[in-house]
């Protein structure tokens, strides 16, 4: 059996919480076949859980102490019927070598522009290329004021924005004029 700290206990009792029961031990009780079920699942997913049939406290809590020593698991929590069981899945060294390669580098994606931008020497990024003005100061750009003022000219009016106060209000209700 595996010895698991109160804290791993924890976090491994919080992981098992949304689990559903992947080996149902019925009234024949441990068999050969069921403790290779129970041994097939826990390879292929660490943590899972058991339910045992039947009435017998003593005879659950027995199949629990059993199941743990024979398969070298860890006991995680026993409430009732369910079971939880945790074994770690052992490292490969070489699988954990080839994961390690095959991460893409760390930092953000670059587009097939930006790395035509970065082959031909230009700058590369969002601002590259863009003049940069006094910070925090913003500015509506020649052409838009130009148009502004020209409105104003042409109709004598200011052009249309959005209003500071809101005159009508959702909450009153409507009033049909006859």
């Amino acid at each position: 059996m595996t010895a698991l700290s109160p804290l791993e206990r924890k976090s491994l009792k919080a992981r098992a919480h949304h689990l559903n029961p992947v080996v149902l031990i019925g009234d024949a009780g441990l068999t050969p076949a069921v403790m290779r079920e129970i041994d097939l699942a826990i390879k292929s997913h660490e943590l899972i859980k058991v339910r045992m049939m039947g009435d017998d406290r003593e005879a659950r809590t027995a199949a629990y102490e059993s199941i743990c020593g024979e398969l070298h698991c860890a006991p995680v929590q026993h409430i009732g019927k369910l079971m939880v069981l945790y074994r770690p899945k052992p490292v490969n060294p070489a699988a954990a070598a080839a994961a390690l390669r095959s991460r893409r580098p760390a930092g953000p994606r670059k587009t097939k522009k930006q790395l035509a931008q970065q082959a031909m020497g230009k700058p590369v990024g969002k601002l590259a290329g863009k003049p940069m003005g006094k910070p925090g100061v913003r500015s509506a750009g020649k052409s838009a004021s130009k148009s502004a003022g020209n409105l104003a000219s042409k109709t004598g009016r200011k052009p249309a924005g959005r209003p500071a106060v809101k005159t009508t209000s959702r909450l009153r209700p409507r009033v049909k004029r006859t």
